[in-house]
């Protein structure tokens, strides 16, 4: 008798269509392992979505991204349901999701970090809070929704912080130059760093994240050895400080401007990576041998819950 899969996906984020995609990549990969699938597009209904688990699956893979699915409310739900599901607990996903809270548990390992402040939009209206340059982002958003530069002249930026709908909290912080760097953690091992060089953007945003072509994958990562050591140690060691399992991404600023060896910053970690077909964590799994299929199948073995 084959195995049955609750795929979760859709959700009411800013990342609901990147998640109805990992969501239908995830769930086909499913079914040609033998999986019987159901899939579920997740309102802020509970009722709907505790019926839509009914009989009982087998697991649940959560590709919900973003607020709801990917900062530990979805989690504590299926956790009372007592199904098993993939990816980081409550805990880990709350934390991860909260920007400045994972900062605090990051400087508590003593991983390396940009300058920051917690301030609200009034506040950053009223005056620069650091120097400029520095990056303006939600406290509580993921795939770089909400995220831009503030540099020097430019006076633009401030409609967007007046039209702000991603809340009261704003994280300022130092910007970091250099290149962009991602790490994939797969249970208990960091499987590889790659650089990813925005094509079209100036910064990589979420266009550059999801729309085919937007930017270039470098898979290993062509920097420096010893740096390449040091980013997949951050990248561990940030998925075990904040308690993450499964499968989590960090991302990381590689200041080479002084030349190389340069200088790593952890600026995140992502709990539930995109699985669409431009994700970073499917890239670099494949480039280690790890087909997508047998990605998504470690993924639903490794699932569990907290009951």
């Amino acid at each position: 008798m084959s195995r049955t899969c609750a795929v979760l996906m859709g959700g009411w984020s800013a990342e609901r269509e990147v998640s109805l995609v990992s969501g239908h990549e995830c769930a086909a990969a499913l079914e040609t392992l033998g999986y019987q699938v159901t899939r579920i597009d997740v309102s802020r209904d509970l009722g709907t979505l505790v019926a839509a688990l009914e009989p009982r699956p087998d697991v649940v893979f959560n590709a919900l991204h973003g607020r709801g699915g990917e900062d530990g409310t979805i989690q504590s739900v299926l956790d009372m349901l007592g199904l098993p599901y993939t990816h980081s607990g409550v805990l880990a996903s709350a934390v991860a999701m909260h920007k400045p809270t994972a900062k605090s548990v990051f400087a508590a390992a003593h991983l390396p970090l940009a300058e920051s402040a917690l301030v609200t939009r009034a506040a950053l209206l009223a005056a620069d809070v650091m120097a400029r340059p520095f990056v303006v982002k939600p406290a509580s958003e993921g795939s770089s929704v909400g995220v831009f530069i503030v540099r020097d002249g430019d006076n633009s930026w401030t409609d967007a912080v007046r039209n702000w709908n991603l809340g009261d909290e704003v994280m300022v912080e130092r910007y970091v130059p250099g290149r962009e760097i991602t790490v994939a953690v797969m249970g208990d091992r960091a499987l590889g760093a790659l650089e990813i060089r925005p094509i079209a953007a100036t910064m990589y945003n979420y266009t550059a994240k999801y729309a085919p072509g937007g930017s270039e994958h470098l898979m290993p990562a062509p920097i420096h050895p010893d740096a390449y050591a040091d980013a997949l140690d951050i990248g561990l060691r940030a998925h075990r400080a904040l308690g993450c399992r499964g499968v989590s991404r960090a991302d990381l600023r590689y200041d080479d401007t002084a030349g190389e060896p340069g200088r790593m910053v952890l600026l995140e970690v992502n709990t539930q990576p995109g699985m669409t077909p431009t994700s970073l964590v499917p890239d670099i799994a494949r480039h280690h041998g790890i087909a997508f299929v047998d990605l998504v199948k470690w993924m639903v073995e490794d699932a569990r819950c907290a009951s």
